[in-house]
């Protein structure tokens, strides 16, 4: 598999030079994919700086490098600290997460990421997980169902959507993408048929791979190893993981409630960097099309 094919960065320069990268440094790449972004990093340390990637998809193995500087985890960054800690890394100097999905997924008909394809309804980033689209939509209540198409799709008719598909299983066993679409369509117009079953999928995706609780732990943690000054870059893909992190860099929780000192200081470990977001130039979106919604956000530790 061509690292060139698996998938194509978003702001590639933009996200390395926002980890301001000192060539001795230690570096943890949360999300290796194709390896571009880790590469990118490699290429800017010394002898004596190591980069630690993370992937907990079998796919991504197949991209390592062999580099004595180089680190290959096959975990869920959710484990980062644990992960650090067994390599007797305590401190790092930066953090970058890339938090797409990959256009390999998404073109891997079996993995169950595209509505474009009739693949089984999959969707897991860790092929070892017990947890598959498919397990969600035959088993969940019709309140867990809605709650999931609201909360994680946005989707205002999340409601009748789980009754829907609680009503259909009765006579059919939900197994491959496009029988589970058939049932939808009656939902979704046909101008925005596309957008709101990409919602519908995105929701069960984040679901499946439990996506916010992992995106919250790896933040927490990110604040806990990195050094004074040190730099968490972190690419977002939709709003509700963009939310997450806006808040989190702006208020070091995920509420965005500001708190403050006696001073009128804001009490967060975190100050961003860019304070305005960094979003992909109609070049970029031209070269690369799924770059189209990345926005980038950048903040350092506190000292």
């Amino acid at each position: 598999m061509s690292n060139s094919t698996y998938h194509i960065p978003a702001l590639l320069n933009e996200t390395i030079n926002g980890l301001n990268i000192k060539p001795d440094g230690i570096y943890v790449d949360a999300t290796f994919g194709g390896g571009g972004h880790a590469r990118e990093i490699l290429s800017r340390l010394s002898d004596k700086g190591k980069l630690i990637a993370f992937d907990q998809d079998d796919d991504a193995q197949k991209n390592i490098f062999n580099d004595d500087r180089f680190i290959f985890v096959r975990s869920n960054f959710r484990f980062l600290k644990n992960f650090l800690r067994y390599y007797d890394i305590y401190k790092i100097d930066g953090i970058l997460a890339d938090l797409g999905v990959s256009s390999h997924h998404f073109d891997e008909a079996e993995r169950g990421f595209s509505f474009r394809f009739d693949g089984i309804l999959d969707m897991r980033m860790n092929k070892q997980s017990p947890l598959t689209a498919a397990v969600i939509l035959n088993n969940y209540a019709e309140e867990q169902l809605a709650d999931i198409f609201y909360l994680y799709g946005e989707l205002h008719q999340a409601r009748q959507i789980a009754k829907t598909i609680v009503k259909a299983r009765d006579r059919q066993t939900f197994e491959r993408i496009f029988p589970f679409i058939d049932v939808l369509k009656p939902f979704f117009g046909r101008e925005k048929e596309k957008k709101d079953m990409a919602r519908v999928f995105q929701a069960l995706r984040i679901e499946v791979n439990k996506e916010m609780d992992v995106l919250k732990s790896f933040l927490n943690q990110s604040i806990e190893l990195l050094e004074p000054e040190g730099r968490l870059v972190v690419l977002t893909y939709h709003s509700l993981e963009d939310r997450l992190v806006k808040n989190f860099f702006r208020s070091g929780n995920f509420e965005g409630k500001i708190e403050k000192d006696f001073f009128g200081n804001v009490l967060s470990p975190l100050r961003a960097v860019n304070t305005k977001v960094i979003i992909p130039t109609n070049e970029e979106i031209e070269r690369n099309p799924r770059s189209r919604s990345a926005k980038l956000r950048i903040a350092e530790l506190k000292i």
